[in-house]
Parts: C-alpha cells; structure tokens; sequence
C-alpha cells in the first residue's frame, strides 16, 4: 500500500464524530521517505480549510525551523496524531485520539522515518509517554519500538511565548546532529 492508497482509505473514516465537521481531511503532507517526521496534535482551523497540516502561523513557524536544520518541507514528512478538526481548536479528547492513532501508525510504518518530532506536548504525552512534561523532557531522545523520538516545543506555543525560541533552536540543532548520526 502507498501513502496516497491510505490516504485514499482514511478519507472514509468515521471512527469518531469529528469526520462529520470537518471541511477537509487533513492526512499528511511531505516526503512518503522522509528520515525525518514531524507530529502534531490535530489540524486547526487554516489546515481544516487548506487540507495540508501545519500552513496556519505555526506552520510559517515551523518552516522557519526546517530551515535552521537546512531542510525544506519536500526533506521531511509532516502529519498529526488526528487527522479531523476538532471544535474550535480544542485540545484532542483521549478517546478521539485512540480512534485516529492507527491511521499514524500505518503512516509510520509506510514512511519508516529514523527519527520522529514530536510538536507539543499532547503528540509527545500520546507518542513517548503517557505524562511527558515538555517543559522538562524537550529535545531528550528516546527509543521506541525500534524508533528515534524526541519532543520540541510546539510552533503556536513558541509564538505565544518568543522565549523559548533559544532552547527550541537548541533543539532542533541537536535533532540536525542526530539526524546525521543516523545516515
């Protein structure tokens, strides 16, 4: 199965209500062989409408990001642990979540990434562990499951609060190193 044939499959789902508001699916976008994966909680309103994740304000933010690691949004792949809006941008509920986390991990597997970014931590608490504190834990490296994870802060929280924008830029340096390390 190819990215696009999942994609194609995920169209179809109702395994939770937000299917029935949402404008746009907003499955993924980026290399089907990317090394590097970026993961969100769940699209917003500019995503629900455009279809493509992260094109909204953070998504600037974070191509910004990608350039400081001397990438480009073609290098990596970018998806969100849901793929439907929910109301008003709230945070994912555990059980819409549940739902969703198959259609990533089937992206996963196809993709097969080296290292997996976790933006925020809502991806981070549903991807590493269950109490992840991104305050704490941001920009430390775990293994899972045969893959590379890390955590950094989620581009709409660095636009909220510009001081974190050091330790992130820290961060991302750090995942460029590893990302290297991995080739």
């Amino acid at each position: 199965m190819s990215i696009d044939q999942l994609e194609e499959e995920c169209r179809g789902c109702c395994l939770c209500a937000l299917h029935s508001t949402r404008r746009n699916l907003v499955f993924g976008a980026g290399s089907p062989s990317a090394r590097l994966m970026f993961v969100g909680e769940a699209p917003g309103q500019v995503e629900d409408e455009t279809g493509v994740p992260f094109t909204g304000p953070a998504g600037k933010l974070l191509d910004d990001m990608l350039l400081v690691m001397g990438l480009e949004r073609t290098d990596v792949y970018i998806a969100n642990i849901l793929k439907c809006r929910p109301p008003q941008n709230r945070d994912p509920s555990p059980e819409e979540q549940e739902a969703c986390i198959g259609w990533l991990r089937r992206q996963t597997a196809l993709i097969r990434p080296k290292l997996i970014v976790c933006l925020g931590r809502i991806a981070a608490g549903r991807l590493i562990h269950g109490d992840f504190k991104i305050t704490k834990e941001h920009g430390a490296f775990v293994e899972k499951k045969g893959v590379l994870m890390t955590a950094i802060y989620h581009p709409a929280a660095l636009l909220r609060d510009e001081r974190k924008l050091p330790e992130t830029f820290e961060d991302l340096k750090r995942i460029e190193r590893k990302l290297a390390e991995l080739s």
